[in-house]
Parts: C-alpha cells; sequence; structure tokens
C-alpha cells in the first residue's frame, strides 16, 4: 500500500531528509587514504547524535538478511555495489567509494546515497561516478505528476545502458515514509508508461546503482549482507529521496 503524504509531512520529512545529508557531506569530507570505514561510521553517526535523530540501517534486518545490520552507513568499496559493512579497512589511493546513510527524525525517514573517488582517481571511475549521477537526475526528471514508475525506471536505465554499464536487477529503489522501505519498489529498468501512476505526495527513493564491467552479475559476500560485481569491476551506487509534487519532483536529502 502507497501512502500519499501531506505537505506537511513532506516538510517533515524534508528536515530528515538534511540530516541524511549532513552526515553524507561529512563523511565525503572526512573520508582520505589511510581512514577506515568504522572511523566514517563514526562520523556519520556522530551527526545523527547532534540532530537526535536515529538510523534505520543500525539493527535493520529484512527478510533476506542473517544478521542485523551494524553499522549507521553502508560503505561499499570498489567491487562492493551496495550494502557493504564498515569495517576496519583502511582507504587507499584511487579507491572508489559509496556511502549510502538514512535517518529517522520525528517519525519519518530520509534515504540517500554518494560516491567519491580518494586519492588519485582513475577516469573509468570518474566516468562511472558522473554516469550514474546522470542517471538519477534523469530519474527525478522523470518523478512527475502523471508519469508512471516506468517512466521513472526507464529514465534511469537508458543513462546507464547507453553509457555501457550494467545494472542490478533485483534492487532499485523504493518509497519512503515512516520507515525507510515502503512500498513502491522503483526499477532502476523498465517501459516508460507503464507501472502505478505518479501522484502529488508519493514520496521515493531513487538511487541507480551501476556495475563498470557492464555485465549485471552480482554476488553475495560471505557477510551475508555485501553484494560485489561477479567480474571484479567497480561500482556506483548513488540516491535521494524524492517527493512528487505538483509543482516538480523535490529532492528531500539534499543539504
Amino acid at each position: 500500500m502507497v501512502e500519499l503524504k501531506t505537505d506537511t509531512s513532506i516538510d517533515a520529512m524534508r528536515e530528515a531528509g538534511r540530516v541524511v545529508a549532513q552526515a553524507l557531506t561529512a563523511v565525503r569530507e572526512h573520508a582520505a587514504v589511510g581512514v577506515s570505514l568504522l572511523e566514517l561510521d563514526e562520523v556519520a553517526h556522530d551527526v545523527l547524535r547532534k540532530a537526535d535523530a536515529g538510523s534505520p540501517f543500525l539493527n535493520y534486518r529484512p527478510h533476506f538478511a542473517a544478521t542485523p545490520f551494524p553499522a549507521v552507513i553502508c560503505a561499499s568499496v570498489n567491487d562492493a555495489i551496495v550494502h557493504g559493512i564498515p569495517d576496519g579497512y583502511r582507504l587507499r589511493d584511487g579507491d572508489l567509494v559509496s556511502i549510502d546513510c538514512g535517518a529517522q527524525l520525528d517519525g519519518w525517514a530520509g534515504d540517500s546515497a554518494i560516491s567519491f573517488t580518494v586519492g588519485t582517481p582513475r577516469p573509468a571511475d570518474v566516468a562511472l561516478i558522473e554516469a550514474a549521477e546522470r542517471a538519477l537526475a534523469a530519474g527525478i526528471g522523470a518523478a512527475l505528476v502523471g508519469n508512471r514508475i516506468g517512466d521513472i525506471a526507464h529514465a534511469v536505465g537508458s543513462v546507464c545502458r547507453t553509457a555501457g554499464f550494467g545494472i542490478m536487477e533485483d534492487f532499485g529503489g523504493h518509497g519512503v515514509g515512516r520507515r525507510m522501505h515502503e512500498d513502491p519498489p522503483v526499477p532502476n529498468e523498465g517501459r516508460p508508461g507503464r507501472g502505478m501512476p505518479l501522484r502529488h505526495g508519493m514520496v521515493l527513493a531513487i538511487e541507480p546503482m551501476l556495475i563498470g564491467g557492464g555485465t549485471d552479475a552480482y554476488h553475495e559476500a560471505p557477510d551475508g549482507w555485501t553484494l560485489r560485481t561477479n567480474d571484479g569491476s567497480r561500482a556506483a551506487h548513488v540516491e535521494h529521496t524524492v517527493a512528487i509534487t505538483d509543482a516538480g519532483p523535490r529532492i528531500l536529502t539534499a543539504l
């Protein structure tokens, strides 16, 4: 069931989204060669605490997970696409890092992700991240009242495929509201004019996940959470929580 949010609720979700944006900005500023993923998790956690916000990631356990998620961010490095668990790994020159973060504030959730390089970037990684960001912008641009979920999916997928990158078929965006994951699912590839109509008050997480090697194949790591590319190629993941409004899409997870 899809819950349509009131304008007042969307304003409240904007505050949760602002906290997420602040946490991601702090993590990106702190990330450097030699910094551990656990340190980045603590940076994000500190931002949440100062805002009196909770983490929808910490101890989250969906149906597919054998164990609860143990951190407030997902930190996915190089061939890790999504759901990477922060650990003692220290960032190296040239790493490609994707950070996913959520916040729960006054009963509402926000969810966003960024990808960036550490130290000296590889040109191929820059191209991959730029394509992910273009795909996200295209998806947001299609998030219009009167369009359908398939229009968002088609916009995202077209950018990814045109750039020659792979897409995770079984993972994509989702509704956001009182909980981080709500209906409807928002695929990263689809046919325009298909799927649920977009209405004022829907709030969606749009999140392209690109596989640099061009294939769609991935596997689950032994930790039961991290999803990695099968060919060892690098991956990028970006995301915003977006409200569908009569005035156009409203990004709730920007600074």
